[in-house]
């Protein structure tokens, strides 16, 4: 800078300004910085408001070379590259201030929504169950009955049966879903599964030589890590009782132990899972269940060994050890959890089935939706991507037939004008609507006068004009609505 000399005398060691000209252009900014990191400065406004400018930018200086202070002197905006740096250091600070702060406030409204549902199901439980305990002793001997049968056959060896109650039977009720998706996954048929795939563009159909590979991993899981497992529950649980008494549980014991399952798993399962997709144990462990970016069924216990056993089977067999349940409670629970986690991972968002969105979303993604039930998820915020996409509002039981990647597609697309019914594929459509028609001019001879047919039917690219409209009869105003309803929803299909 013209007239500037550094600190210490050394001249040359001073930077130019690029833009300056005279020292009176200069009087209101910064000096030159030394290579030894001195900074000097010349304020014409006095030795205060130069003070307090270098203590405020004294910082960006150790950082960046002599322009970039300048230019923020000038009030100029910061480079990327400095924003960015800003960023990272903001976001450090506010986690080092929130860390365990955070984490104890999440864990502390968990257990006050966990708390409250345990409250209102003790306060409304016989309420709400009461209906279903008639329906439940309707049937009630019938099962008794059975139980009772089965009880005698095996009267002696309890761990006999309760090996084929918590083995035999969950096994069957694993490999029958999962046959019938995995001959969907390797041929595409049948249609009215495969045109239910979440990711359409993927498993379709699935690689041969990597189904073989994980199909080694899902056997070895199943029977040479979960059998030994079950052999010491049964052991576990013998200590709190006989598991495999003579009388049944009640409908409403059943059902609160299942709530209590459900409870306990979506707790143990959400930090577990969590845990293993920390960067030391993910690479080692978890990296292997998501090589799978587009699941299956039978990837729900593709794992490995220590994760199926830790993530999988514990926050599942925890439940019955503690509350020592019924074998009949167990048995049945171990089904529901097989049969969920399948529907998680089939990759098929099947009619009146659980939506798999929330799962498949986190195999595809990795960073979100770590639980079962979805609770801690909002709790801790962990599902805040999830619900910016168009997966979360496919997230929902669906009702009807019609896929939901066409109801709710990913690009904007021309839909019926009623929501709540959006129509599959114009060609789908038309056909329902011209069955229609052919009911609706079935049933007109039962009405006492008669509908005057059009004189021509027009090409379904001319329905939108006023004109074809006009060449149509008038008709009786019930027929007019009807076929003025089909013509609208044909012309928004094409």
């Amino acid at each position: 800078m013209p007239g500037g000399k550094a600190r210490n005398g050394n001249a040359s060691g001073s930077a130019r300004r690029p833009d300056s000209g005279s020292a009176d252009e200069g009087s209101t900014g910064l000096g030159s910085v030394h290579p030894g990191g001195l900074l000097t400065a010349r304020c014409a406004a006095g030795k205060k408001k130069c003070l307090r400018f270098l203590r405020e930018r004294a910082w960006a200086v150790s950082s960046t070379p002599t322009i970039h202070s300048e230019l923020k002197c000038r009030g100029e905006p910061a480079l990327p590259a400095e924003r960015r740096q800003q960023q990272r250091v903001s976001e450090s600070q506010s986690a080092a201030e929130e860390g365990p702060a955070g984490l104890w406030d999440s864990v502390k409204k968990a257990a006050f929504v966990i708390g409250s549902g345990i409250l209102l199901l003790a306060a409304f439980g016989n309420s709400l169950t009461w209906h279903l305990q008639r329906f439940w002793g309707a049937s009630g001997d019938f099962w008794q009955n059975l139980w009772t049968r089965l009880y005698l056959a095996y009267e002696g060896h309890d761990a006999s049966l309760f090996y084929l109650g918590t083995m035999l039977i969950p096994t069957v009720a694993f490999w029958v879903p999962n046959s019938l998706l995995l001959w969907a996954d390797t041929t595409g048929k049948p249609s009215f599964i495969t045109r239910y795939r979440i990711q359409v563009d993927k498993n379709n159909p699935v690689d041969p030589a990597k189904l073989r590979s994980a199909m080694k991993t899902v056997v070895f899981n199943l029977f040479f890590l979960s059998g030994p497992m079950v052999v010491g529950v049964y052991h576990l649980t013998s200590w709190r009782g006989n598991p495999c008494g003579p009388e049944l549980p009640t409908f409403h014991w059943a059902l609160t132990e299942l709530a209590i399952f459900s409870i306990i798993e979506e707790i143990m399962f959400y930090y577990s899972h969590r845990l293993f997709h920390h960067p030391s144990f993910y690479k080692h462990y978890h990296k292997q269940h998501h090589e799978w970016t587009a699941p299956i069924g039978l990837i729900c216990i593709y794992a490995h060994p220590l994760e199926h056993v830790i993530s999988n089977m514990l926050p599942v067999v925890m439940g019955p050890m503690v509350l020592g349940s019924h074998l009949a409670t167990t048995s049945l629970w171990y089904c529901l959890v097989l049969w969920s986690t399948t529907i998680s991972h089939c990759g098929y968002h099947l009619p009146f089935l659980p939506s798999p969105e929330f799962h498949d979303f986190h195999h595809l993604r990795f960073t979100n939706c770590f639980g079962v039930l979805g609770v801690l998820d909002r709790l801790h915020g962990t599902d805040s991507k999830f619900r910016q996409t168009k997966q979360y509002e496919r997230h929902v039981l669906l009702t009807g037939l019609t896929p939901l990647n066409e109801s709710i597609p990913d690009a904007p697309k021309k839909v019926s004008r009623h929501r709540n019914q959006p129509y599959s594929s114009a060609t789908s459509q038309t056909s329902v609507n011209v069955l229609s028609l052919i009911l609706v001019f079935l049933l007109l001879p039962l009405f006492p006068t008669s509908i005057t047919r059009p004189s021509s039917v027009q090409p379904c690219s001319q329905i939108h004009d006023r004109t074809d409209e006009r060449r149509l009869q008038r008709p009786l105003p019930l027929s007019l609505g009807i076929i003025q309803q089909f013509q609208k929803a044909d012309s928004q299909n094409i």
